[in-house]
């Protein structure tokens, strides 16, 4: 008969992994951290750190690439009702609904300390680029033209980042995401006209 464990159930090696890293890039800098370090703190091998990321960088940022893979999937699909706008905004909103807390929000809100701000704002432009490509391309499938499409789609990438940011500081454990991402869209106004 097997005893069973009482408490805190045993958090994966992903988390964990995530968890070493954000106290090492606290403690000695995002850029004095190897992977080896990170590995090592964590008490797993080299091999199960790329199981989970296929970088530095992805520990940071792998929940978020999750979800920009989702909205991907969602709006390269075909059409779900309404304007292509409302498709796209419901899209982007439900990218963020239900993102928990995790090292991304961590890291910016200690980028400085972590010695990460130039590392968060390219790999965060990355991103919003992303953004704005899938939601350029599914704006010009739904026959907007070519320019109005990049801009649209430029907007809410850049809608998208800023409330991610600012979500962080706030206290991400306290506001949700997708509260702060329905704020920032009600700014970007698109009319297909």
């Amino acid at each position: 008969m097997s005893e069973q464990r009482s408490g805190r159930p045993r958090a994966s090696s992903r988390e964990v992994l995530a968890e070493a890293a954000c106290e090492l890039f606290l403690e000695q800098g995002y850029a004095a951290t190897s992977v080896s370090d990170i590995t090592r703190r964590a008490g797993v091998s080299r091999s199960s750190f790329f199981n989970y990321f296929p970088s530095k960088a992805d520990v940071l940022w792998g929940g978020f690439d999750e979800r920009i893979a989702g909205l991907a999937e969602l709006l390269g699909g075909s059409e779900a009702g309404g304007t292509v706008n409302e498709e796209v905004v419901r899209g982007l909103a439900a990218m963020a609904d239900g993102f928990a807390p995790d090292s991304l929000a961590l890291a910016l809100i200690n980028a400085q300390q972590m010695e990460l701000d130039d590392e968060l704002e390219r790999e965060a432009s990355l991103r919003q680029s992303r953004i704005a490509r899938i939601v350029a391309n599914r704006m010009h499938q739904a026959g907007v033209d070519d320019l109005r499409a990049a801009v649209v789609g430029s907007a809410y990438g850049g809608a998208v980042m800023a409330a991610v940011e600012e979500w962080a500081r706030q206290g991400a454990g306290r506001v949700q995401l997708g509260e702060v991402v329905a704020r920032a869209l009600a700014v970007v106004d698109f009319r297909a006209d």
